[in-house]
């Protein structure tokens, strides 16, 4: 008998055949997310789970798997997994750690080249019909990334990604992470290590990758935003939870800072009343940093693989916990 998996949303069709030659597949056709109840319905006697960051992986929906021995996470993050619960069932984690640095470095540095010279504002400005002359000496300026700072919180390895593409703009780059790099490591990146505090106030745009966790859980708030440059431009593409959003909004409404690149938001999708839609000092992308052709199908080659090789009690590719 086909030992059986569940997955909370259509993967590629390439993905689906190499699963259902050797698995009992059912796959989630209802509204995105599943909520809990259900998903916790159908995984009661599944062997294997293929999930997406936005599902909700608890300590009682692993309880109530009774045969589940691998959860296969399409994604980096890991923190909708109740990941310590996991690990004392024995329950395999896969994730896709990566395959999707570079899409992500980019997206990061897409923000920051459209804060800079305010494109995504001068798209607007044209298609409500409000460029009604020629733009003068002083009129609609941005700035040169050339010799301005930017900062890095966590130079993981989308971390270092955003700062090779920064070296090419010639940009001073400062970093700060739990662990120092080694002098060699820190030469080669062409960056410069800096204290949290230093950081803050020093970078001209500051860019977050840091994982969500309770010591991150609304790190960048007012206190924060009040000790940067108030011309500086927050980045985020890590977790919308990292930053306390109603106090970004007002830090954006009073010129606290001067901007905001935001691919990720504390609620997804964006609430319809959110006022960030409100502010041309923001651009706003709607949590696709890892959208592209070929990081997504390799996303979805990795995470069968991570399942497959869980599910018959090897270690994922990419593995987090157990």
């Amino acid at each position: 008998m086909k030992k059986r998996v569940f997955l909370t949303r259509r993967l590629h069709e390439f993905a689906l055949k190499k699963l259902e030659k050797e698995f009992e597949i059912e796959i989630y056709s209802g509204k995105i997310p599943i909520s809990e109840k259900k998903l916790q319905d159908k995984i009661i006697d599944v062997d294997g789970l293929i999930c997406f960051p936005y599902d909700k992986i608890s300590k009682k929906t692993i309880n109530i798997a009774s045969n589940l021995k691998v959860i296969s996470t399409y994604s980096v993050g890991f923190d909708h997994i109740d990941i310590e619960y996991a690990k004392e069932k024995k329950i395999r984690v896969g994730y896709t750690p990566d395959v999707l640095t570079d899409a992500t470095a980019d997206m990061a540095f897409s923000l920051l080249i459209d804060l800079a010279r305010r494109t995504s504002e001068g798209d607007r400005l044209i298609r409500n019909g409000k460029w009604r002359e020629i733009f003068g000496a002083y009129d609609y300026t941005g700035i040169d990334l050339k010799t301005k700072t930017l900062g890095i919180l966590g130079l993981g390895r989308i971390g270092k990604a955003l700062a090779k593409r920064a070296n090419a703009f010639d940009m001073k780059i400062m970093y700060h992470n739990r662990n120092r790099l080694s002098d060699l490591e820190e030469k080669k990146l062409n960056v410069k290590y800096a204290s949290f505090s230093k950081l803050i106030s020093s970078s001209d745009f500051l860019s977050i990758h840091v994982p969500h966790t309770i010591e991150t859980d609304k790190l960048f708030d007012m206190k924060i935003f009040k000790k940067m440059k108030n011309s500086a431009f927050l980045i985020n593409t890590s977790r919308g939870k990292v930053v306390n959003e109603k106090e970004l909004i007002q830090a954006l409404k009073e010129h606290v800072i001067g901007g905001a690149g935001l691919d990720v938001f504390e609620n997804e999708p964006i609430l319809k009343n959110n006022f960030l839609k409100k502010l041309n000092n923001v651009v706003l992308s709607p949590h696709i940093g890892s959208s592209t052709k070929e990081t997504r199908e390799k996303m979805a080659e990795i995470t069968v693989e991570n399942l497959k090789r869980g599910i018959n009690g090897k270690k994922p590719i990419f593995s987090v916990g157990y």
